[in-house]
């Protein structure tokens, strides 16, 4: 049970009633009101009252003006650029009005001068290359680029090759949008991308993704090439059969220490998936329909927390170069180990693939052993692509993920009354303590995690031997049990094998 704690008891009553007085003087001013340039005509030319002539107004004064575009006729209301629009320039704000006031939004809608066969009218940086998982940054729809403090609210902005481009911008909120049929880059792609294909620190930082609906993008959202410390919350990314190319609802890409909690991820190749991110959380989120619910490399990321149900794999961790530790707490997976063959730069399509509920060794398209598409237009050669080690472990590959760490075997699990009592054992690092978490499924033969249970800290002796019990409660309809260790490092083991509950 959590326990609120007030450290108002703990202060000295004096220090207590300086407390509001020192709050009112630090208390930020209040900023003037910004000018209102109204959108009342959808024509895309330079007049009064065009989109196009309220970006470039406010452009000339960033922080003085607040863009809103007025209902136009009758719905739906439909912007059509002829040409890219200009970047924006922060601080600003772009409003839908008719969101505010009846909850439909005014469309920004690229397909007038994004043409082309399908994924190929988005080309890649590289030549011949084009469509999602390919560095780019061609034809965004809006573009915040070396800015800060821009918010977006009640667009629907589609059919562009990346709906809104957040290229080395901080302190941004891109909010209660729809983000649909952008089917290049990604939807949203935050990149602190220098141009050249490298990453930027500190430049992508502090921007909020929050209640937007992400429908049929290749990759709904990006946080790539340092983009670090944002948060993504409680948006849906959804992939229906209209998606020509359906690889991530997140990718995130040499991104560190952001947050992604409380989003839908629905039938994608990965729900999520983390390529050389670090310190990333991932808590709270529903994963269903997806060939991998999350897929992992990196190193010190979290997986906490969430719903994994009805996937291919529910959290795949993948080989690297360097096994690194990576944490997968609490989660309620169950259903998983369909047969879902959706591999775009992802998913699970080779041919005897193991599934289920937490899976190690997954290749991904850095892998000569990854089948489905690395992405439109690339040409891989297969003896430069990695491989992962078998039994035989050598030089020439991969070791296993999180330092191989064993799952551990569950002895008995016998109910006494309400609660349950499970006993078992490990292997793990000599003398070090380790977590073991206890999950519990209907069926006595269930190899996967429906309902967490609980946890302990376990030392292991000079030999790494370890041995648990836990008595746990909130057991009741629970027939069989399966648990994981995680290292003091933060790595997870698979699940054990499934133990059947007692008398």
């Amino acid at each position: 049970m959590r326990r609120s704690v007030s450290f108002a008891g703990l202060l000295p009553v004096a220090l207590l009633a300086w407390l509001p007085v020192a709050a009112a003087h630090q208390a930020e001013p209040t900023p003037a009101p910004r000018q209102v340039l109204t959108v009342d005509r959808y024509a895309d030319d330079d007049a009064p009252g065009s989109l196009r002539w309220a970006i470039t107004t406010a452009n000339q004064a960033p922080g003085t003006y607040r863009i809103e575009i007025a209902a136009v006729g009758t719905a739906p209301y439909v912007i059509k650029p002829a040409k890219p629009l200009p970047a924006i320039n922060g601080p600003v704000a772009i409003v839908g009005l008719p969101w505010q006031q009846a909850g439909q939004y005014v469309a920004i809608d690229g397909a007038a001068y994004v043409t082309g066969e399908g994924t190929k009218a988005c080309p890649g940086a590289v030549e011949g290359q084009y469509g999602t998982n390919v560095r780019t940054t061609t034809l965004p729809g809006l573009i915040l680029r070396d800015t800060q403090g821009v918010e977006l609210a009640g667009l629907e902005i589609r059919n562009f090759c990346i709906g809104v481009l957040v290229n080395r911008a901080s302190g941004s909120e891109i909010h209660d949008n729809r983000i649909v049929a952008n089917k290049g880059g990604a939807g949203v792609m935050l990149t602190g991308d220098d141009g050249s294909g490298q990453s930027t620190a500190t430049t992508t930082i502090h921007n909020r993704i929050v209640r937007n609906e992400f429908l049929d993008n290749g990759d709904g959202l990006e946080l790539t090439r340092g983009a670090a410390w944002n948060l993504v919350a409680d948006n849906v990314f959804r992939s229906t059969d209209a998606n020509p190319e359906p690889s991530q609802g997140i990718e995130i890409l040499w991104g560190n220490d952001n947050t992604v909690i409380r989003n839908r991820f629905e039938n994608y190749s990965d729900g999520l998936q983390i390529n050389w991110g670090n310190r990333n959380t991932i808590a709270a989120n529903t994963f269903t329909g997806n060939s991998i619910g999350v897929s992992l490399t990196g190193r010190d990321n979290v997986v906490d927390d969430n719903t994994i149900t009805g996937n291919g794999i529910g959290v795949a961790v993948r080989p690297q170069p360097t096994s690194l530790p990576n944490r997968i707490s609490a989660n309620s997976i169950t259903g998983n180990g369909l047969k879902i063959m959706r591999c775009q730069a992802g998913g699970a399509c080779v041919p005897g693939q193991r599934r289920g509920a937490i899976v190690f060794g997954v290749p991904g398209l850095e892998h000569a052993s990854f089948v489905g598409s690395r992405g439109g237009g690339v040409h891989s050669d297969p003896d430069k692509l990695a491989r992962i080690c078998s039994d035989r472990v050598n030089e020439n590959c991969q070791p296993a993920p999180n330092g191989g760490i064993v799952a551990p075997v569950i002895d008995s699990a016998r109910r006494d009354g309400q609660d349950l009592s499970v006993t078992g054992h490990f292997l793990g690092a000599s003398n070090t303590v380790h977590r073991i978490e206890v999950f519990g499924n209907a069926k006595a033969t269930d190899d996967e995690a429906a309902h967490y249970l609980g946890s302990a800290s376990v030392a292991t002796d000079a030999q790494g031997q370890g041995h648990f019990r836990l008595t746990l409660s909130d057991a009741a309809g629970l027939n069989g049990v399966t648990a994981t260790v995680t290292s003091l490092e933060g790595a997870t083991s698979p699940l054990s094998a499934p133990r059947a509950v007692g008398r």
